[in-house]
């Protein structure tokens, strides 16, 4: 077994003439919280796309616990072991915040149920949805969220939608969760309890986090290494401290 829970090796993708990344090796230890960080347009969501599916690479590959899943589907990945949350929010607004968390629990093999039991309203379509909720409501409970959870998704306060949206992937059981700018739009107080809740549920769970993130004190604070990139290309890769004291890490963020 290999002691990275993700290694990437020359993972690149190019847009018609254009290399948006490439040459990326990443190699994030298992139970860590990892940064990738760099400015605006740096390639770092596109990597989160090439490890979720979404984007598929045009080179190198990518393991996921020594196990290869280059090619695979969004589906495919997230069954593998792999969730995430976007820059944006995209929660399911009209549906109650338990049915949020529900939804990703449907991934799980323990709560599949056949097309005929679900279309003719069988016991195991009932016996499984109560089982599921209250799974979910475990979920919300942790994160601090069971009392609203009959509440519409779009009703909650901005700084519980991100945590609805951790929720969330976290029920799909991953190995290795992405959180894409976790902390924007926050202010101190909520960047606070959400560097703490992350702290909590890399134990809790036992997951390891890849997050990006704009915020360097709130990546000073909750990394134990990162990675940073800039072009598209890796600038620096090493402990939080020594990347932002690194002269090329500073003129890539603020120039000469």
């Amino acid at each position: 077994m290999t002691d990275y829970i993700l290694e990437t090796k020359k993972l690149g993708i190019t847009f018609g003439g254009l290399k948006a990344c490439q040459d990326i090796n990443l190699k994030v230890k298992k139970g860590c919280i990892y940064g990738l960080i760099g400015p605006n347009g740096a390639g770092k969501t596109t990597v989160f796309n090439l490890l979720t599916g979404v984007y598929k690479p045009t080179e190198g590959t990518f393991y996921l616990d020594g196990k290869e899943l280059n090619g695979l589907s969004q589906e495919k990945i997230n069954h593998k072991g792999i969730a995430r949350t976007f820059q944006n929010i995209r929660l399911f607004n009209n549906m109650t915040v338990v049915r949020n968390v529900m939804v990703g629990l449907h991934n799980r093999p323990e709560y599949k149920v056949d097309f005929f039991s679900t279309v003719f309203r069988l016991p195991r379509h009932f016996k499984v949805e109560k089982e599921m909720r209250a799974h979910a409501k475990k979920i919300l409970n942790i994160f601090g969220l069971e009392e609203e959870r009959n509440s519409l998704a779009c009703n909650l306060p901005y700084g519980k939608q991100r945590k609805l949206e951790i929720a969330r992937a976290i029920a799909t059981n991953p190995k290795l969760l992405l959180l894409d700018e976790p902390a924007a739009g926050m202010n101190p107080n909520e960047t606070a309890e959400l560097m703490e809740t992350i702290r909590f549920i890399k134990d809790k769970f036992d997951v390891t986090v890849l997050l990006i993130e704009h915020d360097l004190k709130f990546v000073s604070g909750l990394c134990d290494e990162v990675t940073v990139l800039n072009f598209g290309t890796e600038l620096y890769h090493g402990k939080v401290d020594e990347a932002l004291n690194d002269s090329e890490v500073v003129k890539a963020y603020i120039g000469k």
